[in-house]
């Protein structure tokens, strides 16, 4: 995988340091909001969202389109699951679809739509404005706050996932899960020495026995109901057994191996229209055809077999 520089494609960029894999930070930061006098105000048809199937940062994103109903409101391109030879690429013969709002074979070549001497990483997801052509946000975590609450005018959805009285919960939650478990299985997937490896893979499991503590006691992770913070562990964990477990060597422990997290996985993924979501092809020919660094071969592996449908004991909180 490479990066634009100065609007050019370029192979094969390290990003670790001491054998620590290093997140590129993103770029684009803008915020859309309710409010119709501002520069990005919320409106129906104006914006479009870029994701992959298999990312699940952009699944984040998909997944609140989906919740909030927004399906009408903000069009949709899916990159197809192997990277070509500029990164994400739409191919409906590959599995993704068509770009719908440009036009374009590839993600690299919005990001030079948006900016024609743009350095940095071609990554999803981008929230697009087709009416000033130009790339709003791509940083997950501030695109689901936006569809948490900025459209509502367009939406009956009235659910709130990130409500005022839980939000320093919430956040603590956030900075617990994001560095240890989000992006603890890249960091263990992306290691170059086995100091930063085992560094990395035994913060992950020490993460996920505090998180299996917690949700013996309660439902969800801050409480009684499903929030942001729920879901943007959720992304994780429904890799986690298919490719974390096996492709990142984070093999301590299977998700199915902890009672109370494998049964909250199957409570949120029975959640109505998160299944159609999920899409363990995309992932595993994601993970395992693309990453050759790690898996040199390509081959992707036939298993395993996850129900995520089988019944779970989560109500017994209710």
């Amino acid at each position: 995988m490479g990066l634009l520089v100065d609007g050019a494609w370029q192979e094969d960029v390290s990003r670790t340091t001491n054998g620590r894999f290093i997140r590129p930070t993103t770029a684009y930061h803008n915020v859309v909001t309710a409010d119709a006098a501002d520069y990005f105000p919320a409106e129906a048809g104006r914006y479009h969202l870029y994701i992959s199937l298999a990312c699940p940062w952009a699944h984040r994103t998909l997944i609140f389109r989906t919740l909030k109903k927004l399906d009408g409101v903000i069009s949709l391109s899916v990159t197809a699951p192997l990277y070509g030879k500029t990164g994400w690429e739409f191919d409906p013969a590959q599995g993704g679809t068509l770009d719908t709002a440009n036009g374009r074979g590839t993600l690299a070549e919005i990001y030079l739509i948006a900016d024609p001497r743009y350095t940095g990483r071609v990554s999803v997801p981008v929230l697009w404005d087709k009416k000033r052509r130009t790339i709003v946000n791509n940083e997950s975590s501030e695109i689901i706050r936006m569809l948490n609450s900025a459209f509502d005018a367009f939406t009956d959805v009235r659910a709130d996932y990130y409500p005022e009285a839980l939000r320093d919960e919430i956040d603590r939650i956030n900075g617990l899960v994001y560095p240890t478990v989000n992006n603890g299985v890249y960091r263990a997937g992306f290691a170059t020495s086995q100091e930063a490896y085992e560094e990395a893979a035994r913060g992950i499991f020490s993460t996920l026995d505090q998180l299996e503590a917690r949700l013996s006691r309660q439902r969800y992770l801050a409480g009684r109901q499903i929030t942001e913070a729920d879901w943007r562990l959720f992304t994780t964990l429904v890799r986690f057994d298919a490719v974390y477990y096996g492709h990142f060597k984070c093999n301590l422990r299977r998700i199915a191996d902890y009672p109370n997290l494998w049964n909250y996985l199957r409570d949120l993924y029975q959640v109505p229209d998160i299944a159609a979501t999920v899409s363990l092809d995309h992932i595993k020919r994601h993970y395992y055809g693309s990453q050759l660094k790690v898996n040199p071969t390509g081959i992707v592996p036939i298993g395993p077999l996850i129900d995520f449908a089988a019944p779970h004991d989560r109500g017994r909180f209710a």
